[in-house]
């Protein structure tokens, strides 16, 4: 084999080589991208959901126990909620918040505060005076809700960022077997090419 085919050899592996080195390398950025989002949603979305709705339970108990002026409940089971509900807090805390989400969320603990300052009061009425309880409760209902929309946009977010990246793996795969096929038949012309001889 003369140096100049094993040059066309070298040259025509080469361009090989470096096309599937750079079609990979894309194609893990956009799978990294999907498994972000995918662990996102379940993580700070899902997750974040469940603790929300575990926190709306705890209210609704308040609420119900407020409604009916129930002294046992504020008594023997209102701190153990109050305990599951900070607990929560803590747990959501952990969760990767957005901007608007984090506004909220703070919203959400200073009226969880606000809302066991109130219950001390109502518990000093003698059970008589529950509105401003019943007002932070409607409060930390709003910001709950408030957060369970967050959750559904951001996890809308997270899916459409996946799909973009999926498509984006789908276009350079086209576009991968289009120029491995062009570069097969070049191969083929630069192997096949005998450049005449001057006589």
């Amino acid at each position: 084999m003369s140096f100049y085919n094993k040059i066309k050899w070298i040259l025509g592996i080469l361009m090989i080589f470096v096309l599937i080195i750079a079609t990979n390398l894309i194609d893990k950025n956009n799978f990294v991208r999907v498994r972000d989002s995918v662990v996102t949603i379940y993580e700070d979305r899902l997750v974040a959901n469940d603790l929300i709705f575990k926190m709306l339970k705890s209210v609704h108990q308040k609420e119900l126990a407020v409604s009916v002026s129930d002294s046992i409940f504020f008594n023997t089971q209102n701190p153990k909620v109050n305990d599951t509900i900070q607990s929560l807090i803590s747990r959501f805390e952990q969760t990767k918040l957005t901007s608007e989400e984090a506004d909220v969320f703070n919203d959400l603990k200073r009226n969880v505060q606000s809302l066991s300052d109130s219950e001390s009061q109502f518990k000093k009425s003698d059970y008589v005076d529950n509105s401003q309880v019943l007002d932070h409760i409607e409060n930390l209902k709003t910001n709950l809700t408030d957060l369970s929309k967050i959750q559904l946009n951001e996890g809308s977010r997270q899916m459409s960022i996946s799909k973009r990246a999926i498509d984006t793996v789908e276009l350079f795969t086209q576009i991968e077997i289009y120029i491995l096929v062009f570069l097969a038949i070049l191969i083929q012309i630069i192997v096949m090419y005998k450049p005449k001889e001057k006589s």
